[in-house]
């Protein structure tokens, strides 16, 4: 349950627990001004905002090297490029040092603070409870663009990365070129490029347009991997060890500080 679908709109999981956390706090705030005439909304804005900047800041700072070439993207925060342990200390700090001088301020920052982030943080749990741990690389045939079939599990073997992705999809094409550096700049992780319900020949039209020269594109006609991995929304890229056993995933858009980041956790 790595994503939430509203109607047209798929939302990582992740995106909705922090945004719906964000509303339960400030509403308990609001609630503690009308009722008790003590505002803390102010106080805890500035809460959310530095522990947002930190865990962002803190990111781009363990991938500079990255940043400084393309410094525009580190505002592109689609990647979910975050530290939010880093984000969550700051956050704290801020809140110490706030109430710190107003006793009247300290219950309704307090309360509010601690409702979301057990919202949050038994959101989070929740969802890790409810994804298969470790779970093993599904049983299914992909096409490759040849016209043979070939059993996903045959590029298992070492730690490798499934991009579920389609032609049509914006982000998807966005995504693509970080993927075929990282491809070529680690051989020792694979990668594997599974087209969801698109021909051979739309593949072959896109690569080509693209002047992009991947390894292992196969296509899956019937979209059987997205279904037997839960993946509703593209791009989806799953992670695996050298066992071929899940080790995370991510949905949307991956950067190449995202990707890196990801990586080094399978190597």
């Amino acid at each position: 349950m790595d994503s939430i679908t509203l109607g047209p709109v798929v939302l990582p999981t992740s995106a909705v627990l922090s945004l719906l956390a964000i509303l339960l706090a400030t509403g308990i705030a609001d609630w503690f001004h009308r009722r008790r005439g003590v505002d803390a909304g102010p106080l805890l804005w500035k809460m959310i905002v530095v522990g947002f900047l930190a865990a962002r800041l803190m990111f781009v700072f363990k991938h500079r090297d990255i940043y400084a070439g393309a410094p525009w993207t580190a505002f592109d925060i689609r990647d979910g490029g975050f530290e939010p342990a880093i984000g969550l200390l700051a956050a704290c700090v801020v809140g110490i040092e706030l109430v710190r001088r107003s006793d009247a301020l300290r219950r309704p920052l307090l309360v509010s603070a601690l409702a979301g982030l057990a919202l949050w943080g038994g959101g989070t749990l929740a969802v890790q409870w409810m994804t298969p741990a470790r779970a093993p690389m599904p049983d299914v045939t992909v096409r490759q663009l040849d016209g043979t079939e070939i059993a996903l599990a045959r590029f298992a073997g070492k730690p490798l990365v499934v991009n579920l992705w389609a032609t049509w999809c914006p982000p998807c094409r966005r995504e693509m070129p970080v993927l075929h550096a990282a491809q070529a700049a680690n051989p020792e992780i694979g990668f594997v490029f599974v087209n969801q319900r698109e021909s051979a020949d739309t593949v072959r039209r896109y690569l080509a347009g693209q002047g992009l020269h991947l390894q292992n594109v196969v296509t899956d006609p019937a979209g059987r991997l997205a279904a037997s991995t839960g993946s509703v929304a593209y791009p989806t890229t799953l992670f695996y060890d050298g066992a071929g056993r899940l080790v995370l995933r991510h949905v949307g858009e991956l950067s190449q500080a995202t990707l890196r980041d990801k990586l080094e956790k399978i190597r």
